[in-house]
Order: structure tokens, then sequence, then C-alpha cells
């Protein structure tokens, strides 16, 4: 016991280490498990540097992105949950616990995991249209701006993009469309599928309205033309929008999540539909390459972060309104949310406040990152599960202190 003291007692006061950048460099969630020792150790003499570094806070992004030590030791504390059973080539394990976890939460059939959300976007789209080839899309989404073109040079799909612009079309947009197509065009080659991703990234995180969902829905049920959601965000649109995960998906005929965005895995997707859907996919994922012998680190960590996922969204969300409250009523800050937005936010700093000064104190002071400031002190904001990692009073200080 006496070496055991001493030994943390070195830790602490050895001149030849430099804690803080120790504490730092181990990763944010590992200090919960230093500051007991803390606690016992601190005497009045010590400085504010001689304290554990704060855990970061990161106004940027959907979620935690662990860096590799971190993976590594929240893979093993999973692990002594709940012993992680590998998968081959993605069958098995807990790659299939997770999919029969992600049928649950989306209300479908079945599920499976994808390396990656373009290929679940895009098998989707192509099992969904069959060999019809137009496929409705906004002009903001990922599947027509950032997928390489693949509909049309892989799956022979022709995108239609609606709405440029703007987050998305409604259904009198789409029908108008379509009675274009229907009477203009020489050949009838069929309306295959119509993709709509909520919520959008290029348009700031802002959603599309349950209404008008159910109402694009309900023309595409009349003229029989399947839906695919990219929902790769769609935790996020359910803690913003109050609509549950399966509330949106039982709209839509397929629904892809993304793994990493939020739920700390590495990479990964999965795509959930009917099974006469899903169970086309092993097939397509080995054809176009898709096939890896061990999926099992993603999916793992996946599993582990779903746990109360929907409350931490909830929880970060709630701190954030207490903060921007608090921020907004100082005079040098304003903090706005965008029409119909979800996690982004403005910030808009008062003109006498130095941007790069305050962007630099927040994060060499507090451990608090944000983007830098425009010439008109403007930033955009991320809301994520970081937010929870410093209590509402000591963030607000920090904007304080930083802006000073």
């Amino acid at each position: 016991m006496i070496r055991v003291q001493f030994t943390i007692f070195q830790f602490y006061y050895m001149s030849s280490i430099n804690r803080r950048n120790f504490l730092r460099s181990s990763g944010s969630l590992a200090i919960p498990a230093v500051l007991p020792l803390s606690g016992l150790l601190v005497s009045e003499q010590q400085t504010e540097d001689d304290l554990p570094a704060k855990p970061v806070v990161k106004f940027f992004g959907d979620g935690e992105m662990y860096e590799p030590s971190d993976y590594i030791r929240v893979l093993q504390e999973a692990d002594k949950t709940t012993t992680i059973a590998k998968d081959r080539y993605g069958v098995g394990g807990v790659v299939e616990a997770l999919e029969k976890k992600f049928a649950a939460l989306t209300g479908k059939e079945k599920a499976i995991f994808m390396p990656s959300g373009t290929m679940a976007n895009q098998l989707a789209i192509a099992v969904l249209s069959g060999n019809k080839s137009k496929v409705f899309v906004q002009e903001t989404s990922h599947v027509f701006r950032d997928e390489a073109d693949a509909g049309q040079s892989v799956f022979q799909k022709r995108l239609v993009p609606l709405a440029k612009d703007e987050t998305c079309f409604t259904a009198a947009q789409l029908q108008k469309t379509i009675d274009d197509m229907s009477n203009t065009e020489a050949f009838n080659t069929g309306f295959g599928a119509v993709s709509i991703e909520n919520p959008v990234r290029r348009s700031d995180g802002r959603m599309v309205s349950l209404d008008e969902i159910r109402q694009i829905r309900k023309y595409c049920l009349e003229k029989k033309i399947p839906m695919h959601l990219d929902g790769a965000r769609l935790y996020v649109a359910s803690a913003w929008s109050g609509v549950s995960v399966k509330e949106y998906s039982r709209y839509f005929d397929t629904v892809y999540i993304s793994l990493y965005k939020y739920l700390g895995a590495s990479a990964g997707a999965i795509l959930c539909g009917d099974a006469a859907v899903i169970d086309q996919m092993p097939h397509l994922i080995k054809i176009h390459g898709g096939s890896m012998y061990g999926n099992w680190t993603n999916a793992a960590m996946a599993l582990h972060r779903m746990e109360g996922a929907e409350k931490r969204f909830t929880d970060a969300k709630t701190q954030a309104e207490k903060l921007f409250g608090a921020l907004n009523k100082t005079g040098r800050f304003t903090v706005t949310a965008l029409a119909n937005g979800t996690n982004i936010y403005r910030l808009q700093l008062t003109k006498n406040i130095d941007g790069r000064n305050f962007q630099a104190k927040l994060n060499q002071q507090f451990n608090i990152r944000l983007g830098r400031p425009d010439a008109n002190n403007q930033t955009l904001i991320t809301i994520n599960e970081t937010l929870l990692y410093q209590s509402t009073e000591d963030i607000f200080k920090a904007f304080e202190q930083s802006a000073a």
C-alpha cells in the first residue's frame, strides 16, 4: 500500500513530467478515472496549471471521434461488459447483434452492416429502382453531390436533382417534375425511386419536415415509387425534432444510418429495410468489393455506444440551450439557431472581440475547440455529446474569460 501511494505521489510531483500535457495527450475520456486521485492529493499551494486538464469540448462534428488509444480502451470496456464475438465476412458475432438492434430501432424486418454510407445509399437505390432508370434526389444531397456519380457510372441510374440549393423538394415539386417528364420525354424508362437525405449536411444540418415527408410518401405510394432515406445523421434529426428514429423510418422502404458520425466507430454503416431487399445485399456487397473478413471492431463500438445515445443527444441539446441563453444575455455573444435546423448554430461575436485570440484562448486555456470566426466575427458551432464533458457554468466562464 505504501509503495502504491508513493508511486501516485511521484506521478503528481515529479518535475520531469508535464502533467497537463500528459493528461491531454492520454485522451479526454481517460480523465474522469484520474480526477478522484487529484482531489485527494491537491495542496493549497498548487496552482491551476497543476490540476488535470479538463476534458475536450468540441464545437464541431456530430459526435465523439476517438483517437486510436481511446478506441482500444473503450472496446476493452465493452468487452468486459459483454464479450465481443467476432464475425466472419459480416456474418454472426457482434455484427449480427448490431443488425438486430438497428432493425428494432427502425422498425424494419432486417438490417445489414455495410463498409460505407455511399455503398449503403447506392445499393439501396439500385435495388429499389430495379430496371427503372430515373431516381429523384435533392440537389443538395450527399447522393447527388458527394458520391462520385456512382449512381450514373456504376448503376446506370439517371439522378434527377430537385430544389436547387434548398434543403428538400416538396411533394408538389416532385409531382410536377414527374408529370412534365411523362409528357415531354419520348421514351418511358420508368421512375425508379425517390431518395431523401435528412438532415442535410450541405444545408448546415437543416431538417426535412415530417409533414412534407408524409406528403411525398403518400404521392409515391400512389405512383408505386419506393423511397430511400439517407439518415446518416438520423439520430441528430430525432433529438432536435422530437420525432423518433422509428417514426421517421416508417415512411421509407430502406434507411441508412451512419456508425461513425456519432456512435464512435471508425467506419461503417447500417442499411435497414424489408427482408426482400436486404437479402439481396450480401451478394451486391461482395461484387462491389465491400466484403471484409472482419467487421467486429466497428460493429462492437457502435453496438456499445448505441446504449444511451438518444439520451446523450437530448441532454446535449438541453445543455446547449441553457448555455446559449446565458451567453445571449451578456451582450458580447449572439447565438442563433438556423431555421429548421438541428445541432448547428451561428455564433456572432461583438466587434470589440478579437476572434482569433478568442478561439486560441478557448483552445489553449479551457480545452474548448471551435472554428475560427470569419471577417464578420461569425462562426458556426455544432453541438454534440462532448458538450456534456464540462459543466454549463464552466463553459460559460470560459467564453467570458476568452473574450475579455
